[in-house]
């Protein structure tokens, strides 16, 4: 749900001047998303996405595509291509990957910035991320879930 949200956040400020997080609160609605000012301000915190001045001389919502679009592919590519299972105990995330990989993974992560991760672990193929509550670790995991399930 997350990254659907989060993609059609992307895709929204790409097709339209949005100056406020109200009106994009409303477009996201009329998508079909419902969700509260303080989700979308943390969407908008997690994807980096800064206010530019327009042609029309209104500042507007954009994303640096050199910094957000990068690490969400990247964190996205790292995933597909290398976790094989994903669970949660409690605020800890254990992420299987195939031998060698766990490093990439947590370094993936670890590069997004996110303010709920505390901090990575990483041995041979098991990563663990310590989450700061149990329901950024469920969340994490679904969305964790989401991206190696696209390829499968």
């Amino acid at each position: 749900m997350k990254s659907q949200r989060q993609a059609k956040i992307l895709e929204l400020i790409g097709q339209k001047d949005i100056e406020t997080q109200e009106q994009l609160l409303l477009a996201l609605e009329e998508s079909g998303f419902r969700s509260t000012q303080a989700t979308i301000s943390r969407d908008i915190k997690e994807l980096r996405i800064v206010k530019e001045l327009s042609p029309a001389g209104a500042y507007r919502y954009t994303v640096q595509q050199n910094d957000a679009m990068n690490l969400f592919s990247r964190l996205n590519n790292i995933f597909r291509e290398s976790v094989i299972k994903v669970d949660y105990a409690q605020n800890i995330v254990v992420i299987k990957t195939l031998p060698g990989l766990a490093n990439g993974a947590c370094s993936a992560v670890d590069s997004m910035d996110i303010a709920y991760v505390v901090g990575t672990i990483a041995g041979d193929d098991t990563a663990l991320i310590v989450m700061r509550e149990t329901e950024y670790a469920r969340e994490f995991c679904e969305e964790l879930r989401g991206i190696i399930n696209r390829t499968r």
